[in-house]
């Protein structure tokens, strides 16, 4: 992931600025509201983030003008949602991109879509629909957070075929692309999707009431949960 400054030509990076701009400006005003409502969630949040920040730090190459590394992303995404994930993962990136030299600013619209909000948006919709249904808590956070990280590529690798198709034209550029991302991002996919079920399954013996209070897990719920791990 992480598009590196200046890979993406005129008029893809400015596109994918303008696609991302609504989902960051709706999860500016959640935060604003979740700061002022549950403060108590303020150290839930700061982990969130500096979770995405040490994750999507550790970059394996990929390619030419990308990189592959696990997100982070679905944690936060769980735990407040995707529009407040995307914010974070803009945080992230703004900073990694001014220090580290992770992706760039004129690509950060892109590296924003893919990894702060088409990936979070899968996580939260799987743990939203897989506990709904009545499946393991952790195995959805599992199965979330692995998606996410995986959807986070499939992304990229659409983005990086609409902005270069080749003579192979965009199927083909798509499949070269996402080819090359999965020999390295499905195992770290699902390494990521392990430790996130593990770190929930620590929030959830430590802060559950944080948990009640974000409605993501009932009392009952995460008494029988609690009451399984003894």
């Amino acid at each position: 992931m992480h598009i590196m400054e200046g890979f993406l030509p005129s008029p893809w990076w400015e596109i994918w600025f303008l696609v991302s701009l609504p989902f960051i400006i709706i999860g500016i005003y959640q935060l604003n509201r979740l700061v002022r409502e549950k403060r108590e969630a303020l150290p839930l949040l700061a982990v969130a983030g500096a979770f995405i920040f040490v994750f999507s730090s550790l970059k394996l190459p990929s390619f030419n003008g990308s990189c592959s590394h696990p997100t982070g992303t679905g944690l936060g995404a769980i735990l407040f949602g995707p529009c407040i994930a995307g914010v974070l993962g803009l945080i992230v990136l703004v900073f990694q991109a001014a220090f580290l030299a992770h992706g760039g600013i004129t690509t950060l619209g892109a590296n924003v879509f893919s990894m702060g909000i088409a990936g979070p948006a899968v996580a939260y919709l799987i743990y939203r629909v897989g506990t709904r249904v009545g499946a393991g808590t952790y195995a959805v956070v599992f199965v979330a957070a692995t998606l996410a990280d995986l959807a986070t590529y499939v992304v990229t690798s659409i983005q990086l075929a609409l902005a270069f198709p080749g003579t192979a034209g965009f199927v083909g550029a798509f499949s070269a692309f996402a080819t090359v991302f999965a020999v390295t991002q499905i195992p770290l996919a699902i390494i990521e999707g392990a430790v996130i079920a593990l770190v929930f399954k620590y929030i959830v013996q430590l802060k559950p009431e944080i948990l009640t209070r974000l409605n993501l897990l009932s009392e009952s719920a995460i008494r029988r949960l609690r009451e399984a791990a003894v």
